[in-house]
Formats: structure tokens, C-alpha cells, sequence
């Protein structure tokens, strides 16, 4: 990789991941922007997903501890979510390490279209704070959540935090507050599992992973003042352009 390659990756990477860090702080699915700006840098699948893990996971732990410190958690459910996310996770990433590039990028080809409809047609209903059910069930439900998203974030990763808001509220029947904490704190999980085993197996761009987790920090802290509808509707373009550029680049190889 020369200098003038790893200036172009830095330039094309970075302003990406700030916005993916402002729009994952207002409505979710950052990941669709971060994880195609390495893919558009250049950056090869197994690096990227392993780099955008360094950089997504620093951008979630501020708004883990944001959404935590005022919103209440039962540490039984939160732990068994924890574990189990940690083992999806760790079984995810080591798939993903064992697949193929090729097999990788024609993935994403399939995968991202349909993750982002998920996403952006994703509308938050309300429900009440809590849920009917007995904590034996919940902890099964949300063990098995976590342990199926988990091990989904450490296999590709986009669209990650909503996917656990939806079946968190739609499944356990937790309310959007207790849902929000909860997700936060199996999204945390399930990166610092993958971006482990991406480490330890060579797959991390230290360098511009750090400089964009920087960003990443900066985009979570401004998308925190933004208001949620507005800057949904603001952000819906802007993920399904990046969508449209990476698609182009994984077409014409």
C-alpha cells in the first residue's frame, strides 16, 4: 500500500465514517455507510469488515454509556444477552474470516440492498415500558437474539442495532427506552468480540481504523443534538447514495 494510496483511503474513509456516526446516533444502521466507505477506499472485504469493527465499536461505546446511564437495565438479562452475543459473534467472524473475498464481495452485492430496506422503512413504534412476560422467557428470547444478531454483526455487521431495537420491542415486548439500552449493550458486545478475532488474525488496518474511529466519535456526539425525525429524513438519501456508489464498484469490480 503506497502513500498516495493511503492518503485516498484516509480522505475517502473518514468523512464517510462521521457520517455514518451521525446518522447511527440518530436513527441506526450506520454500519450501511461505514462498512461501504472502506469497501469504496479499496479497502479488501476481510480488512474492511475487520476495520470498520475497530472503528464502529469506539463509536458505540459513547452511545452505550449515553443511553445506559439513564435507562434502566436488569443485569440478569443483560448479562445472558452479553454472553451470548460474545459467542454468536466469535462463531460469525471466524465464518467470515474462512470465506472466500470473491465470495464476500458478491455477498454484499445481495446482502446490503436488502438490509438497507429493513433499515430505512424501519419506523419505531412506541410500546409500553414493560413487558408482560416472566423473566425465564425473556432471558431465552433475548439470549437467542443476541446470540443469532451477534454472531450476524460478527459475520458483516450493518444494520446490526436495528435489527436488535426490532426484535427486542417486537419480540420480547420491551418498551423503545428498555429496548435501546439493552441494544446498545449486545451491539458493544458483539464488536469487541469480532473486532478480537479480526486483531488477532491480521485483519485490522490499525492505523486508519483509529483515525476513523476519531471520526466516528465525532459524528455519534453531533448526531446526539440532532432531533430523530428530522435528521431520519435527512439521512435516507444520504445512506441510499453510498448504497448506490458501492453496488456501482462491486459491479465493475
Amino acid at each position: 500500500m503506497d502513500l498516495e494510496t493511503s492518503l485516498n483511503m484516509f480522505l475517502i474513509v473518514c468523512p464517510l465514517v462521521f457520517l455514518a456516526g451521525v446518522v447511527d446516533s440518530i436513527a441506526g444502521g450506520g454500519g450501511l455507510i461505514s462498512l461501504p466507505a472502506y469497501l469504496i477506499a479499496g479497502v479488501p472485504p476481510h480488512l474492511a469488515l475487520g476495520t470498520n469493527k475497530l472503528s464502529s465499536a469506539v463509536g458505540t461505546v459513547v452511545s452505550t454509556v449515553r443511553y445506559c446511564r439513564n435507562m434502566p437495565i436488569r443485569p440478569l438479562l443483560a448479562l445472558l444477552s452479553i454472553a451470548f452475543a460474545l459467542i454468536g459473534s466469535v462463531c460469525g467472524s471466524n465464518l467470515a474470516l474462512l470465506a472466500d473475498e470473491g465470495l464476500l464481495r458478491n455477498l454484499m452485492i445481495f446482502v446490503l440492498p436488502v438490509v438497507a430496506v429493513v433499515v430505512l422503512s424501519n419506523k419505531r413504534a412506541p410500546a409500553a415500558e414493560e413487558s408482560p412476560y416472566s423473566t425465564a422467557r425473556l432471558a431465552a428470547s433475548m439470549s437467542g437474539i443476541a446470540f443469532v444478531i451477534g454472531g450476524y454483526d460478527g459475520f458483516y455487521g450493518p444494520g446490526t442495532g436495528t435489527f436488535l431495537l426490532l426484535l427486542f420491542m417486537g419480540l420480547c415486548k420491551l418498551g423503545v427506552r428498555q429496548s435501546s439500552a439493552y441494544t446498545k449493550v449486545v451491539n458493544l458486545s458483539s464488536n469487541l468480540a469480532a473486532l478480537t478475532v479480526f486483531l488477532l488474525s491480521g485483519k485490522v488496518v490499525v492505523p486508519l481504523g483509529l483515525c476513523a474511529a476519531a471520526f466516528s466519535i465525532a459524528g455519534h456526539y453531533i448526531g446526539a443534538g440532532i432531533v430523530l425525525k428530522r435528521g431520519y429524513r435527512a439521512v435516507r438519501p444520504v445512506v441510499l447514495v453510498v448504497l448506490a456508489l458501492l453496488f456501482i464498484k462491486l459491479v465493475l469490480g
